[in-house]
């Protein structure tokens, strides 16, 4: 993977692409974005269902721009240390979940898992779309995977 400079990280475009420098963890990037995404999250919750949707709705459009702007710049569709998507993709699975440890870390493994697995449709999606939209997408139906499967289980009495 071609190593990202930090100066990329003046430019506020690239700084929230690559989650103020999560991504450029050496090791496991995509969890590191993950992980930088739950402080946001925690004030996620602050929100009403409805202007949480709003929200994360704007910050996927947004990421279409970012991911897309900061793959031009490195020259690689989708390198690993753009994670804004992860973000995104984390706020979707973690919709309605209870703010306690149990429900909270079950969605950040179940939303790394799919976004790993990359069942259909997603591995299809990852493959046939490009740019930013193409780096989104998959994490946005890793997220709505996560999101349902918690969902479910937490509907389990």
């Amino acid at each position: 993977m071609k190593a990202i400079p930090t100066s990329m990280l003046s430019n506020p475009i690239h700084l929230l692409s690559l989650g103020f420098g999560s991504g450029l963890s050496p090791k496991a990037p995509g969890t590191m974005g993950t992980v930088a995404a739950l402080p946001l999250w925690c004030a996620l919750q602050l929100l009403s269902p409805a202007t949480y949707i709003v929200v994360v709705a704007a910050c996927f459009g947004l990421g279409v721009y970012l991911c897309g702007e900061t793959a031009r710049a490195l020259g690689v569709h989708d390198h690993g240390g753009i994670v804004w998507d992860e973000f995104v993709g984390l706020w979707v699975a973690l919709f309605l979940t209870p703010f306690e440890p149990f429900w909270v870390l079950l969605g950040f493994a179940l939303f790394r898992l799919f976004d790993i697995w990359k069942p259909w449709p997603i591995r299809v999606l990852d493959a046939k779309v490009h740019g930013g939209l193409g780096i989104m997408v998959d994490d946005l139906l890793a997220g709505f995977y996560a999101f349902v499967v918690l969902q479910l289980l937490y509907l389990i009495p």
